[in-house]
């Protein structure tokens, strides 16, 4: 959905375990957590906070791994 990043939790290279915040975006005047879908790492943040993102962009890279 479009938006606007209003946090970035962690940076590239960052190990998560599945369920753990990576952003928040606000859209719809609500704010939405993006979590990690799964044990894994960053591979890469697309947009800052402040960046306005539209529908349908790839916000986070994300390379699943073992337990993080």
């Amino acid at each position: 959905m479009p938006g606007r990043i209003v946090a970035v939790k962690v940076e590239a290279g960052t190990r998560v375990a599945r369920g753990a915040p990576i952003l928040v975006l606000e859209a719809m005047k609500m704010e939405h957590t993006i979590a990690a879908p799964a044990d894994g790492v960053v591979d890469a943040i697309r947009y800052r906070v402040g960046d306005q993102v539209e529908e349908g962009v790839e916000l986070v890279t994300f390379k699943a791994v073992g337990k993080a």
